[in-house]
């Protein structure tokens, strides 16, 4: 393929889907990262795209966001990684909020194989991922259908959070800075993930690498509410994404890292953090004691939801704290 020809293909990709990553042009057009990464400087010297860590994105400084078709397709391989890692996260018997997005659709389908767990959500890609699973209780909430990325939203979503206490959230988003946080494109989608912070005691964020740096619009989860990031290994050329990494370690955020080569002594995959720095104490759930990494306080400690609508609101103070002004954010 010549030059011109691999440069129009890049460019059509970049247009169609907002934002997409070097390994992923590389792939559809038969190259190597290198060569693509010389094609996307070329593009963007003359003005038809940017360039972002790990990427190309539309040109303009904020990503509008992809449909789910194609975002499906973006850092598959990756995402499928970050899902078994999050996963592990999951015990028995808990009870949590998942997002939309296609990462965390990849993270629902893990945990049909959890028992007794509780899942809120207002994805209906994750209701149905979850759908036939055994012991699996789905909780929805109300809202109005968003067909691009079919998830819940307005303030029937927002409302029917109101109220509701579970152990942790787990979100998705179009980009992530350690100056911002997590973000989203789309300012109904960013409200209601907001409302599902508010539940939660801890927030676990799912985000591959080529997300990493990027920001958008509507701030959904600033970075010092964030207690825990899993995501992939950068490639060994992207320093950008691994100095983003370590900003936000350096702010508090625990590092998953999955694929990851492990150190003496360590797991792959295992929570990483600065030599030095103490990682963020997990937030306990009302009525529970520190030290028990965010999970119940024993067998049937955890919270039983029957429905987001009428769970009573029980206050953890020190998480009320964090969490208390996102709405006014």
């Amino acid at each position: 393929m010549f030059a011109a020809e691999r440069r129009q293909l890049i460019l059509e990709m970049v247009r169609a889907n907002g934002a997409v990553s070097l390994r992923e042009l590389a792939r559809v057009v038969q190259t190597s990262e290198v060569t693509v990464r010389r094609d996307v400087r070329a593009l963007e010297a003359e003005g038809l795209l940017d360039r972002r860590h790990g990427g190309a994105v539309l040109p303009g400084g904020f990503t509008r966001e992809s449909g789910f078709p194609q975002k499906s397709h973006l850092a598959s391989a990756e995402k499928t990684a970050i899902a078994d890692l999050a996963a592990g996260l999951v015990e028995e018997g808990e009870a949590i909020v998942v997002g939309a997005g296609t990462t965390t659709q990849e993270l629902a389908r893990r945990l049909a194989r959890v028992p007794g767990l509780t899942v809120v959500t207002n994805s209906l890609l994750v209701a149905q991922a979850l759908a036939h699973a055994n012991r699996v209780e789905v909780v929805m909430t109300g809202g109005t259908l968003r067909g691009s990325n079919y998830a819940l939203v307005g303030s029937g979503a927002e409302q029917s959070l109101q109220g509701l206490r579970v152990s942790r959230a787990f979100l998705s988003g179009s980009g992530l800075t350690a100056e911002r946080g997590l973000s989203t494109s789309n300012m109904l989608s960013a409200s209601v993930d907001r409302a599902l912070v508010q539940a939660a005691a801890e927030v676990v964020v799912l985000a591959d690498h080529t997300k990493l740096g990027t920001d958008t619009m509507f701030q959904t989860v600033p970075t010092d509410v964030i207690t825990r990031l899993v995501t992939d290994e950068p490639p060994a050329h992207d320093d950008r994404a691994a100095t983003e990494l370590q900003a936000l370690a350096d702010q508090g955020v625990q590092i998953a890292v999955a694929g990851a080569s492990a150190g003496p002594g360590q797991a792959p995959g295992v929570d990483s953090v600065p030599a030095g720095r103490q990682p963020r104490r997990d937030v306990p759930l009302p009525g529970q004691r520190r030290g028990h990494g965010g999970h119940g306080a024993g067998p049937g400690a955890g919270p039983q939801l029957r429905s987001a609508s009428v769970l009573g609101e029980q206050q953890g103070g020190e998480r009320a704290a964090r969490v208390a002004d996102l709405r006014r954010r």
